[in-house]
């Protein structure tokens, strides 16, 4: 992997977060780009570089923070780095592959695709997805409700939806903890 590449990627999230208190910022990010590069490492036949940016950049031109099209703030920042354009095509259609809300049913056709999905996904699950689900929430004025309505219309449902037999392993502790967390919820709502 070209280090000099992925550590100008962290700068650059650093920046295009800067302030963003919704959960999709920098350490959100990383947590995806750690959660990929460990799925990947059952897979040496992946492309790595292409998971390890494809992970990074995943969110930087996401239509609820951005009002871009085609890619273009990762397009921006690979053609800056001079990634080869068949490398920035492939990153961006893993890219593209990783929206829950555009891709709730669809599986990546490349494992590249498959292991960066599952690493956002697992990022909205457990402890971390519980957090993200209410700082969104509170950023866009959700209700409690709302918020909680979100574990049944996505977080739920995410542990079936892993393609890779690593993230699945790994979602199985994250989904109970989201089971817990609701129950708890309705013991001390009173529901």
């Amino acid at each position: 992997m070209n280090e000099q590449i992925i550590e100008a990627a962290k700068l650059y999230l650093k920046d295009i977060f800067n302030g963003n208190s919704d959960g999709h910022d920098l350490d959100h990010s990383l947590r995806v780009y750690h959660n990929a590069l460990k799925i990947a490492g059952s897979y040496p036949e992946c492309n790595l570089m292409a998971v390890a940016l494809a992970s990074l950049l995943h969110d930087v031109d996401d239509h609820k923070l951005f009002n871009t099209e085609n890619n273009m703030n990762a397009r921006s920042f690979l053609t800056d780095q001079h990634v080869k354009p068949a490398d920035i095509e492939l990153i961006c259609e893993i890219i593209n592959g990783v929206s829950f809300s555009k891709n709730k049913d669809s599986c990546p056709a490349s494992i590249e695709g498959k292991i960066v999905q599952d690493a956002d996904r697992l990022d909205a699950m457990g402890a971390i997805g519980i957090a993200r689900t209410f700082a969104y929430g509170g950023k866009n004025g959700r209700t409690l409700d709302s918020s909680l309505q979100h574990f049944q219309d996505k977080l739920l449902l995410l542990k079936d939806k892993m393609n890779t037999e690593e993230a699945k392993q790994m979602s199985e502790i994250r989904h109970t903890y989201l089971e817990e967390f609701l129950d708890e919820f309705q013991r001390e709502a009173g529901s």
